[in-house]
This record gives C-alpha cells, structure tokens and sequence, in this order.
C-alpha cells in the first residue's frame, strides 16, 4: 500500500482540484475576491504565454498546459501538508507526466505538418543528415527524462529538507527552509510548464521557421 501513495495523493489532486474550480467558478463576483483574483491571473498567465511562443492558436493547447500546471503546482504544495505526500516526488508520476508531453508535442507536430516535421532531424545540411538525426533523436528522447528528474529531484529533495529540519530542530526554526520549499513550488511548476509549450510550440511551427 505505501507504493501506492503517490498514486493516492494524485487521485486526490484530480478529484479536488476541478471540484474547486466549478465551486469557485458558480459565483463569480463584481468584485472579485483574493482566491477569483488568483484564478483570473493564472489562467491570463497561461493565456499570454500560449500566444507569446504559437500566436492566436496556442489557445488550443490551453487545457493542457493549465491542466497540468495545476496538477503539478497541487502535486508539488501538497508534501507541504503533515501527513501527505507530494506525488511529484514519485518518480512514477513525474515521467507520467513528462511521457505525455512526449508523445503530445510530437503527435501534434506531425498532425500540424505531416511527413514535413521529420525534416528537421535532418539538419541544414545534407551530407551531414546521418549526423544530425543521431543528436535529434538524443535530444527530444532526453527531454523526458530531464522533465521527469528535474521535477522529481527538487520535490523530492525539499521534502527531506523541511522533514529533517522539523525533526531536528523546534517548530518556528524550519519556517525558512519551508520557505524555500514552497518558492521551489512555484518555480518547479512555471518551469515545467513553459517547457511543456517550448516544445508544443517547436514542433508544430518547425515548418514555418
């Protein structure tokens, strides 16, 4: 069962999380209260940096990019909580995660540009073709595994931190390595997701550029 809790923790993330949303989303306010102000500013976030790096159509991939920005940002703050466990610090979940955008990007970067979007794993230059497709394929076969361990590292890493620090010393002296835990979960969390749209938006405007 306790190799199950990350999986536990993510249900619970998947269930609670839209719950909230449609709760919130109900009653929306003239004026808007903190938490309404909080949602408009992420989801104008998401908005602006999808039309900054794919234009007018990078709304499209709103869903995805939002979804998991709140499931990696819930995955990440809830090891904060005592008793819980951040499903981010499974290695299991993260490479879920990074897998997905794997296999989306490059589905879409075919979708958008048919046989056209294997051209650049070709390079510039002909002759050197053979070359240029073996570093291609490292480098986009790389980008999971460096989008799962970097997340899985940090979410891990500030776990221990804050558990050794409130073991070893009284309850107010952890508070500023806490601190750098929940900065960490905002940071692992924008940085998983402007990779996630870098990548969407190389593959679908490989073409065009």
């Amino acid at each position: 069962m306790e190799n199950m809790t990350h999986v536990i923790m993510a249900l619970i993330i998947v269930i609670a999380v839209p719950i909230l949303f449609s709760i919130l989303a109900k009653r929306p306010g003239l004026v808007p209260t903190p938490v309404q102000n909080i949602f408009e500013i992420y989801i104008q976030f998401v908005d602006n940096m999808l039309k900054e790096n794919m234009g007018e159509k990078g709304r499209k991939y709103f869903p995805l990019v939002a979804g998991i920005g709140l499931f990696v940002f819930f995955g990440n703050l809830i090891g904060m909580i005592p008793g819980f466990e951040s499903p981010t610090a499974n290695l299991n979940t993260t490479m879920a995660l990074a897998l997905l955008v794997f296999f989306y990007y490059n589905f879409e970067g075919i979708r958008e540009n048919g046989l056209g979007y294997f051209k650049h794993f070709l390079g510039p230059i002909p002759a050197m073709a053979p070359v240029f497709i073996i570093i291609e394929l490292l480098s986009h076969l790389s980008r999971p595994i460096t989008l799962a361990l970097r997340l899985f590292a940090n979410m891990t890493g500030g776990e221990l931190i804050s558990v050794v620090l409130i073991m070893l010393v009284p309850l107010l002296v952890p508070l500023p390595g806490m601190l750098i835990h929940f900065i960490a979960v905002f940071l692992q969390t924008y940085v998983f997701m402007v990779l996630t749209t870098v990548y969407i938006a190389g593959a679908i405007t490989h073409v065009e550029h």
